[in-house]
């Protein structure tokens, strides 16, 4: 009991000499021991360490999860060591809307096929991002976030240590000052060389981490390589889904030059996407001037159609169509051959043979 009671006074006593020590030389009533140079920029290096890793792993994490929300539950579940629960991204999300809305159009017409390809597209895209995330999870963010949580932790704890042991040696110093009597300087000295060797030891222990600092960098090195290399794979990946995605729905130049756009069968055949104009007709090519047109417009009588795509009529003398709906189409003698005579029901206007389909 008596021994512990000893200790205690004695750490209060340490406690008591450092505060004094501390506060005197805030008020610059104590000289105070400058670490060296070397040591000093080591422990700079280190802050600088530690200020950019945590704004690069902030900001990577910002990239690979932009709803901080969705970080945020992330963060408590890794707290309570509980798996996350799996979840659709967002590319996903439009994947299977995308999926949802072509089986609603019909996987027989043109745009709901295109839908769904597109959809099952966007999904793919959603699984490698899946990939990506884990991939930098593992070899980026965790490298970072342990250097932060342990070793700079550890860099910390030293350099704390290290500022005790600079007081206790200032205090010693101020204490020899003081002394007069033969006694209190001997033991002042004594006291000063004891804290002089504990102050040496503890700042080259303090060295020896910072200049660790080293490996670290070489670490994130290789790290960052694998980050980059991470994108690299899937921003290739993507590329290619989408350079196959456009040989599904056609060739994009030649469908902006022509309008082969004839209807698909049963969505087993590839999708052509046309441009269509916000006025006027189209350009007819040798494959909408097929027999059937050539057939009506050189002979009186109307025959049913079935519209592509939507028109919006640009004037009166004009019918505005719906996709899919069936009209009746008739020749009128001196009309331009891009344009043929609906009616549905009682309405009457122009319309361009490129966005029919003549029905037998």
């Amino acid at each position: 009991m008596d021994f512990n009671v000893k200790r205690l006074a004695a750490d209060a006593g340490t406690l008591f000499s450092r505060a004094v020590q501390f506060t005197e030389e805030k008020f610059g009533q104590a000289e105070k021991t400058e670490l060296d140079a070397h040591l000093d920029n080591l422990l700079t290096r280190a802050e600088t360490t530690k200020h950019w890793t945590e704004k690069i792993l902030k900001q990577t994490e910002v990239l690979l999860q932009p709803n901080p929300n969705v970080r945020i539950e992330e963060f408590l579940y890794e707290k309570l060591d509980k798996k996350v629960p799996t979840r659709m991204n967002n590319h996903e999300l439009l994947g299977q809307s995308m999926i949802d809305s072509g089986n609603e159009f019909g996987p027989g017409t043109a745009y709901g096929n295109a839908l769904i390809k597109c959809g099952e597209t966007e999904k793919q895209i959603g699984g490698a991002e899946r990939e990506l995330i884990q991939s930098s999870a593992i070899n980026f963010l965790t490298p970072f976030r342990n250097f932060l949580e342990g070793d700079f932790k550890t860099i910390l704890k030293e350099r704390k240590l290290l500022q005790n042991k600079r007081l206790d040696l200032d205090a010693a110093k101020t204490k020899l000052k003081k002394a007069k009597m033969a006694d209190a300087r001997a033991l002042a000295e004594q006291d000063l060389k004891m804290t002089q060797s504990e102050f040496d030891r503890q700042a080259e222990i303090t060295r020896l981490l910072l200049e660790g600092i080293n490996s670290t960098h070489a670490h994130h090195l290789r790290c960052l390589n694998d980050f980059v290399e991470a994108q690299m794979t899937y921003y290739a990946q993507c590329y290619q889904y989408m350079v196959d995605l456009q040989k599904q729905l056609g060739n994009f130049p030649s469908a902006f030059s022509s309008n082969n756009n004839q209807s698909t069968a049963s969505g087993a055949a590839s999708i052509s996407v046309p441009i269509l104009p916000l006025s006027g007709p189209l350009p007819a090519n040798t494959a909408n001037a097929s027999s059937g047109f050539t057939e009506l417009q050189n002979f009186s009588g109307s025959r049913k159609a079935r519209v592509l795509y939507d028109y919006d009529a640009a004037g009166s003398n004009e019918l505005s169509l719906l996709a899919d709906e069936v009209i009746m189409v008739s020749s009128v003698p001196g009309m331009d051959s891009d344009w043929l005579m609906g009616e549905r029901g009682n309405q009457k206007g122009k319309v361009p043979i490129t966005y029919l389909e003549l029905l037998n």
